[in-house]
């Protein structure tokens, strides 16, 4: 059943967006996720601790895609002597789906990584040209589950930004300058694949109001909200991919039928593991032994960090998405965000969510707190024939007794979302939720678990493109109802970031923001089943203005993004000013 794909952001309330979006354009919060230490052992190992993970057609050369899987949370620039850098006995992976039919991975990238000390009788990191801790890399690829074959021997990694002296004058490295380092440090694959690659450190693009989100979801957006990732820095593998080599077939974007064609989807993760015995050794150094063991993975973003319980997090690590869908499913039907955004639960509880709210009457038939069934209620009768609600189809995984958040945010993490009703815009349906309406998202991938999926069809939205937003294909429905250019027909268009998450995932979307709101009921009220306070007419009601203009206060990067690949920017300086940011 593998149709086209739509998120959820549709229905009659999807004006109430629209109108709503206009009335707040002017303070556009965003906030982005990540999996900054989520869990309790991989916070006891940084260097393995796979932080974000991003998946988007590259805006400067569109035949590609770019994947950047980041690791090494909360790195101070001036953390030396021993500053921050990928670790040697751990294997760091980037795992492509892209064929249905097939079991596991279908094409996989491995990095392992190796330190020299070039100058032992030094405590200073570089000096006299010379670097302790000069990391180089092996890159291999595997396909079809084949055997790893080396696209990159002895790759470069830069090094650590310490500062000028070190990195700029004769005394330390003397290069012209740190950008110059890394981008001297791109390599080009060997082989068929035509990959360019880059490891290094990095300014960590996450952005959020940490200290507030973590003090029991009391975030501070009318206060003194604070970045809590500011002029920090991680280390990063980025991979630029020819499209035709990600796709099932090897077929080029320009073969794609249209913009939604479901042979260009792919889903997407990332992994680091590590060997099961460490043995410390009586003359300083250590050992490693035994069989590799699965410690990290990121594939949507915050799954684990705000979806997972905490008594199932490293168990949510050590699983892959081909063997997590037994044990994990339920904390998407009924995530515990939805408790603090439930008035008639613990919602009181958190005064920073209380804009976000949950539909418990929604055309007075459809309840979707904890407590309630959904859309469970047409099971019975299948009322959701012909649709994605199909009891003979993809219906059984989505209506589900007593799990009310199984038709919006159980696809989005673990299928993806079709090309079908009820997953399309309210443009063309006539008031009925489940009839057909306008196409704007196909990212269905029909392997259940959780994976960052894109279709690599879908044209790039320029980041200079007056549209462009951070609000990724919320912006998209907004536009579609707002812009007479693709309001007065049902037809499928190109809209301006339907390449937006969660179709994967650009450095520059909200991804928290549209999660957040997503829980909260914006995809159940997008699909036409409004907040409980409307009545008739417009669809802009109280409650949507309250969740669309939502913001926790932190709503932009701290530094800028690069126009070419890498595109993530060099990291800070550690002797620039990071104590008053």
């Amino acid at each position: 059943m593998k149709k086209s794909m739509k998120l959820l952001f549709t229905g009659a309330s999807l004006c109430a967006i629209a109108s709503a979006f206009l009335v707040w354009d002017a303070q556009k919060a965003r906030v982005e996720a990540s999996s900054h230490r989520e869990a309790p052992l991989i916070s006891n190992d940084p260097l393995a601790d796979n932080t974000d993970l991003y998946a988007f057609r590259s805006p400067d050369d569109t035949n590609t895609i770019t994947i950047i899987a980041n690791y090494i949370p909360f790195e101070l620039p001036q953390g030396g002597p021993n500053f921050s850098s990928f670790g040697e006995n751990i294997r760091y992976e980037i795992h492509i789906k892209n064929n249905d039919t097939s079991a596991g991975d279908d094409i996989t990238y491995r990095f392992t990584f190796s330190q020299t000390d070039q100058d032992p009788t030094t405590f200073f990191n570089i000096r006299l040209g010379k670097q302790n801790l000069l990391t180089t890399y092996t890159a291999e690829k595997s396909v079809s589950g084949g055997p790893f074959t080396t696209i990159v021997s002895n790759g470069v990694v830069p090094p650590p930004f310490i500062g000028p002296r070190s990195i700029d004058s004769s005394v330390g490295l003397g290069a012209s300058n740190y950008d110059a380092l890394a981008t001297a440090a791109i390599e080009t694959a060997s082989g068929s694949g035509g990959e360019k690659i880059f490891c290094g450190p990095i300014d960590d693009p996450f952005f959020v109001d940490l200290g507030g989100i973590f003090d029991l979801g009391e975030t501070r957006a009318s206060s003194w909200p604070k970045d809590g990732i500011s002029h920090k820095n991680c280390h990063t593998i980025a991979i630029k991919v020819p499209i035709s080599t990600l796709q099932v077939h090897n077929l080029p974007v320009s073969a794609a039928a249209n913009i939604l064609d479901s042979r260009f989807i792919i889903g997407v993760w990332a992994s680091a593991s590590r060997q099961q015995i460490r043995t410390l050794n009586t003359n300083g150094t250590q050992t490693y032994s035994g069989q590799w063991i699965q410690v990290s993975r990121l594939g949507m973003p915050l799954t684990n960090e705000a979806i997972t319980p905490i008594g199932s997090k490293d168990l949510w690590n050590s699983l892959t998405p081909y063997t997590e869908s037994a044990v994990m499913d339920t904390f998407f039907c009924r995530p515990e965000l939805g408790l603090y955004m439930d008035a008639t639960l613990f919602g009181n509880a958190v005064p920073a969510l209380a804009k976000l709210r949950i539909q418990r009457n929604s055309l007075g038939s459809f309840g979707f707190g904890d407590d309630q069934q959904g859309l469970y209620p047409l099971y019975a009768t299948n009322a959701g024939a012909g649709t994605a609600l199909d009891t003979n189809g993809y219906g059984k995984y989505l209506l589900r007794k007593n799990s009310p958040r199984s038709v919006d945010i159980l696809p989005i993490f673990h299928t993806g979302v079709p090309n079908l009703p009820p997953y399309q815009l309210d443009i063309g349906k006539g008031g009925n939720p489940l009839a057909a309406g306008k196409p704007f998202i196909n990212n269905f991938l029909p392997v259940i678990g959780d994976m960052l999926r894109l279709n690599m069809a879908v044209p790039v939205t320029q980041r200079n493109d007056p549209n462009f937003s951070s609000e990724g294909l919320i912006w998209t429905a907004v536009l579609a109802f707002t812009d007479t250019n693709y309001s007065k027909t049902s037809a499928l268009q190109w809209i301006p970031n339907m390449d937006g998450f969660p179709n994967g995932r650009r450095l520059e979307d909200d991804v928290t923001r549209i999660e957040l709101q997503a829980v909260s009921g914006v995809v159940l009220a997008a699909i036409g089943l409004p907040y409980d306070d409307y009545v008739s007419g417009p669809p802009v009601t109280t409650d949507m203005l309250n969740v669309i203009s939502y913001t926790t206060g932190v709503d932009k990067n701290d530094t800028t993004f690069k126009a070419s690949f890498p595109y993530v920017q060099d990291p800070w300086s550690g002797f620039a000013n990071h104590s008053g940011q």
